[in-house]
């Protein structure tokens, strides 16, 4: 019993540090896609 608790919280583990790295990917994206923006904005209202 004591085995499959452990087994059990080192997947559990796992799993929370590939959500941190995916939502962290994400957050990295949507930044990158608000700069693009914004560098876009800023051209145009140059011209």
């Amino acid at each position: 019993m004591m085995r499959k608790l452990v087994i059990l919280a080192v997947l559990a583990a796992s799993l929370s540090v590939a959500a941190c790295n995916t939502v962290e990917g994400a957050g990295k994206d949507v930044s990158s896609a608000g700069k693009a923006v914004t560098d876009t904005a800023r051209d145009v209202k140059k011209n």
